[in-house]
């Protein structure tokens, strides 16, 4: 997008999700990087009454979403902004629906031969056999609900004695919930841009101070370390890269995604699942994966509304 280019943008965040906070956070950050490079830019918060109506009023040339979570990442805001013809910042209906349903996304990844740890899907309301997921999967597995991000209702069992409350807990939060083998290895998460022609960003090693890179790791300052580039072998990092842009072209997304995976000891590297509205806030892992590559956080901004733009016009004809 041309820098000399303004727009008068909308910016969706709160919302209603386990993840608002963050999300006002996220949207803030958009807002005062979009304000720098002379956008209007109107904030819109989903979780208020009457937002529509804001919305309409705002009259904007192009939203962008920085909602997290359900209402926001599933594809029922994309679905409004379509019903209002109103172009929007990100991936479309489907493939935001995909990417967040963990089940299905897994399902979708077996089919284009990307790697995943196995896994075993369980419904609420049916009965759980524990004795045969520990067979199945191992002694060590990671219990997640199907349909929430930001690691909401995440665990990982240490022993099979945990498994129960494990699996509990996660149905508080979705009427499906995964359960993976645990994988040890490094974690290294792959932000992509683009539409047709997506690039991959730099590679990025987690390292969190808690066990696993859970809610607070995300998002409170100190609780992560973000290495760039990852701490892996030149192959293992073009592989991580490779495998992001293969899930973000196999899910249909648009504009920005950010997939996570695993390196393991042995070398083989696993994808563990695909964000199709990735944090963007200070502590977020995208941007400063776009720093390391040259791109500063207002640019980002700018080029995520510039890629809306255009995948709206394509779309259109």
């Amino acid at each position: 997008m041309d820098g000399s280019v303004r727009h008068r943008i909308a910016v969706l965040l709160g919302g209603r999700s386990a993840e608002r906070e963050v999300s006002l956070n996220t949207g803030r950050q958009v807002v005062s990087a979009l304000e720098e490079r002379g956008h209007e830019v109107v904030a819109v918060d989903t979780g208020e009454s009457g937002f529509i109506e804001s919305l309409r009023a705002a009259a904007p040339e192009v939203v962008f979403i920085c909602l997290h979570g359900r209402f926001g990442e599933d594809g029922t805001v994309q679905g409004l902004l379509e019903l209002l013809d109103m172009p929007y910042v990100g991936s479309g209906v489907l493939a935001s629906a995909l990417a967040m349903n963990k089940v299905m996304s897994k399902k979708l990844f077996a089919m284009e031969g990307l790697p995943t740890p196995a896994d075993l899907v369980l419904r609420r309301g049916e009965p759980v056999d524990y004795a045969a997921i520990t067979e199945a999967l191992g002694p060590r597995t990671v219990v997640k609900p199907s349909g929430e991000g930001s690691s909401v209702g995440m665990a990982i069992v240490h022993d099979p004695s945990e498994l129960s409350a494990a699996i509990a807990n996660a149905f508080e939060h979705d009427a499906l919930v995964l359960v993976e083998r645990f994988e040890a290895g490094i974690e290294v998460t792959v932000g992509v841009i683009g539409n047709r022609d997506p690039m991959a960003l730099p590679t990025l090693e987690i390292v969190p101070e808690n066990e696993f890179y859970d809610y607070e790791s995300k998002y409170v300052p100190g609780m992560s370390t973000h290495i760039i580039p990852a701490r892996v072998s030149d192959e293992a990092r073009a592989t991580c890269q490779s495998i992001a842009v293969a899930a973000h072209v196999a899910l249909g997304c648009a504009g920005m995604s950010r997939s996570d995976t695993i390196v393991t000891p042995d070398g083989h590297i696993l994808l563990l699942e695909t964000n199709t509205i990735p944090g963007m806030t200070a502590t977020s892992l995208l941007p400063d994966a776009a720093a390391a590559a040259g791109i500063t956080f207002p640019d980002l901004c700018e080029r995520l509304v510039g890629l809306a733009l255009d995948d709206w016009q394509d779309r259109r004809g």
